[in-house]
C-alpha cells in the first residue's frame, strides 16, 4: 500500500515539472509577455542608472555654477578695491606734486639769497673781518663787532645747510613721484587684467548654464524674478555696448566722414571720488551682497538712495541717453553712456522727459524719484558700468559726505 502511493506521488511530480515548458509551448503568446516585462525591467534599471548620472552631472554643474560666481563677485570686489587704491594714489601724486612744487619754490628763494650773500662776501673781499675788527675804537665795540661778525657767519652756515637740505628734499620728492607714477601705472594693468578675468569668467559661466540646460531640463537652476531681470538688463547693457564699438569701428574705417561726437562726456578713473550725488538721500542698501530677512540672498548692483517721490534726479556726468524705459523690477529706468565703456544707470523713476538719443550734461535733471510701490519704498536705484559691463561701487565715485 505504501509503495502504491510513493508510487503516486512520483508520477504526480513528474506531471508537473512537465506542465510547465508545455503550457509555455503551448502558450507562446505568454512567453513573449514574460520577455517583454525582462526587457521593461532591464530598461528601468537603466534609466535609473542613467538619471544618477545626470543627477550627479547637475550637482557637479551647479557646484561649479556657484564657484564661478563667488568667483565673479570677487573679481568685482577686486576691482573696485584696485580702483579705490588708484583713488589714493591720485590724491597722494597730487600732494607729493604739490610738495614738489613748494620744495623747488623753497629752494630757489634760499639759492638767490644765497648768491646774493656769496656776491657780498666776494665784493668785500677776504679782508673784510680783519677790516671790521681792527675798525673798532673800543674793546666794547669790539666785543660787539665780533658779535656780529659771528652772527653773520651762523646766518650764512644755515642759509647754506637750508639749500642743502632742500636740495636733497627735492630729490627725494621726485623719487617718490616715480614711484607712485610706477604703482599707478601698475594697478591700472592690474585693473585690466581683472576685467579681463571677469570677461573671462562671464564667458565660462554662460558656457556652463548652457552645458547645465543641455545636460537635463530637470537641472535648470529656479532664479528670482530680480535675478531674472538682471540677466536681460545686462543682455541689454552688452547689445548696447557692441553697437557703440560697432559704430565706433565704422567710423574709424572712415575718416573722412564728418560725424557728430557720440558722447559729450566720459568717465574715468580720475573721477573716483569726486563725482556729485544724483540726489540727495541717505543709502538704504548698500553695492554688493544683502542677505533678506527671509534668509534669502540677493546682490545688489548699485546703491539705493532714499528719497521722497518727486525728487529730481541728476546725471553724474554729461554722455549721450542710450535707453529710457521700464524694465520690471527696476520700474523706470534711464541709462546714459559716458564712452570708453561707462555707463551711468538711474532706476525706479517716476517719470523722466529724457528721450533716446538725447545729449546729457552733468548735473541736467534726467527724472525724479519714484518707488513708491516697491519693497524699499521710495528711492533711486543708481548703478555704475564699466567695460564688460562689470558693475562698479557708485559709493567709490560719488563724492564722501560729511559723517561717511
Amino acid at each position: 500500500m505504501r509503495l502504491r502511493l510513493l508510487c503516486a506521488l512520483l508520477l504526480s511530480a513528474g506531471s508537473l515539472s512537465l506542465a510547465a515548458p508545455l503550457a509555455a509551448q503551448q502558450n507562446p503568446e505568454l512567453e513573449k509577455q514574460r520577455r517583454r516585462l525582462d526587457e521593461i525591467r532591464q530598461e528601468r534599471e537603466r534609466l535609473q542608472r542613467q538619471q544618477q548620472q545626470i543627477e550627479g552631472q547637475v550637482s557637479d554643474v551647479g557646484s561649479q555654477l556657484r564657484n564661478l560666481e563667488r568667483r565673479r563677485e570677487a573679481t568685482t570686489l577686486l576691482v573696485n578695491g584696485i580702483e579705490r587704491e588708484i583713488s589714493s594714489l591720485g590724491s597722494q601724486l597730487e600732494r607729493t606734486s604739490a610738495e614738489l612744487t613748494l620744495t623747488q619754490d623753497n629752494l630757489a628763494d634760499r639759492r638767490a639769497v644765497l648768491q646774493r650773500r656769496l656776491v657780498d662776501i666776494y665784493k668785500r673781499g677776504p679782508l673784510y673781518t680783519f677790516q671790521v675788527l681792527l675798525a673798532a675804537e673800543s674793546f666794547g665795540d669790539l666785543l660787539t663787532r665780533y658779535k656780529y661778525l659771528y652772527l653773520t657767519s651762523q646766518q650764512d652756515r644755515s642759509l647754506v645747510r637750508d639749500v642743502e637740505k632742500l636740495t636733497v628734499g627735492v630729490g627725494r620728492r621726485r623719487n617718490e613721484l616715480l614711484g607712485i607714477r610706477t604703482e599707478l601705472d601698475r594697478r591700472r594693468v592690474e585693473r585690466e587684467a581683472e576685467l579681463d578675468n571677469y570677461a573671462r569668467l562671464a564667458d565660462e559661466r554662460s558656457t556652463r548654464l548652457k552645458a547645465l540646460e543641455k545636460s537635463s531640463s530637470q537641472g535648470r537652476q529656479r532664479i528670482t524674478t530680480l535675478e531674472r531681470d538682471e540677466g536681460r538688463l545686462n543682455d541689454l547693457l552688452a547689445a548696447l555696448e557692441k553697437s557703440r564699438r560697432a559704430a565706433e569701428a565704422a567710423r574709424a574705417s572712415r575718416p573722412s566722414t564728418v560725424n557728430a561726437p557720440s558722447v559729450v562726456g566720459s568717465l574715468s578713473t580720475a573721477d573716483l571720488g569726486k563725482l556729485d550725488w544724483p540726489v540727495d538721500g541717505q543709502i538704504i542698501y548698500d553695492f554688493g551682497r544683502d542677505s533678506l530677512k527671509n534668509g534669502g540672498v540677493v546682490r545688489h548692483n548699485g546703491i539705493g538712495i532714499s528719497a521722497p517721490v518727486g525728487t529730481p534726479v541728476k546725471a553724474i556726468e554729461s554722455g549721450t541717453v542710450v535707453l529710457a524705459q521700464r524694465l520690471s523690477t527696476y520700474g523706470l529706468a534711464v541709462f546714459v553712456e559716458h564712452g570708453d565703456g561707462y555707463y551711468s544707470g538711474y532706476m525706479q523713476l517716476q517719470n523722466t522727459p529724457i528721450k533716446v538719443g538725447q545729449t546729457v550734461t552733468r548735473g541736467q535733471v534726467i527724472g525724479s524719484v519714484g518707488g513708491e510701490n516697491s519693497g524699499d519704498g521710495p528711492h533711486l536705484y543708481f548703478e555704475i558700468r564699466g567695460k564688460n559691463q562689470i558693475a562698479l561701487d557708485p559709493t567709490a565715485w560719488l563724492r564722501r559726505r560729511s559723517g561717511q
